[in-house]
C-alpha cells in the first residue's frame, strides 16, 4: 500500500496516541486506509475518510464524515472520489457504501462520487437510538471511474 499522512485532533493525549496507534496496526495489516480531509490552504481539518479493506475479497467499505462548517461544499465527495480511486488503484474491485435511510446527505454524497445505488438493508445496524435500515450503494473497478467532475 502507499503512504499515508494524517491529521487528528482530541482533547486527551492518551485517546489520539491510541487512535492513532489502531490506525497504523489497521493501516499495516491491510484491514483500514484512513486520511484526514483538510483544507489544502489552512490546513485546517474539515473531515476524515477511510476504507475498511478486504483484501482477500477484493471489496471494501468506504466511510467518511464531515464537521458542519463543511458540509454541503463538495469535500466529502471528491474525499470519496480520490478514496475510491485509491481502492482500486490497489486491486480491489467492490467498493461499497452504507448509511442510514434517515441519513439521506450521505446518500447524495454516494451518488455524487458516482456509486450505483442497489437497495435497502433491513435494520441492518444498531446506532445509539436504535436499529437501522441502511441504503446500500456499490462502485466496481469496471464501472465508469468516479472523476472529479461527478464530484460537484
Amino acid at each position: 500500500m502507499c503512504c499515508y499522512a494524517l491529521v487528528v485532533v482530541f482533547r486527551h493525549g492518551n485517546e489520539a496516541n491510541a487512535w492513532i496507534v489502531d490506525v497504523k496496526r489497521a493501516w499495516v495489516e491491510d484491514r483500514c486506509a484512513t486520511w484526514a480531509i483538510v483544507n489544502p490552504v489552512t490546513n485546517e481539518v474539515l473531515g476524515r475518510v477511510a476504507i475498511q479493506v478486504k483484501p482477500a475479497a477484493g471489496s471494501g467499505e468506504i466511510s467518511y464524515w464531515v464537521l458542519p462548517a463543511s458540509r454541503r461544499s463538495g469535500v466529502a465527495t471528491r474525499a470519496v472520489v480520490a478514496a475510491t480511486r485509491w481502492a482500486h488503484d490497489v486491486g480491489l474491485h467492490r467498493i461499497e457504501i452504507q448509511h442510514s435511510t434517515a441519513n439521506e446527505p450521505s446518500g447524495n454524497v454516494a451518488l455524487a462520487a458516482g456509486f450505483t445505488e442497489e437497495g435497502v438493508r433491513r435494520q441492518a445496524t444498531l446506532h445509539t437510538d436504535g436499529w437501522h435500515d441502511m441504503r446500500l450503494y456499490s462502485h466496481l473497478a469496471t464501472d465508469q471511474a468516479p472523476s472529479e467532475n461527478t464530484a460537484g
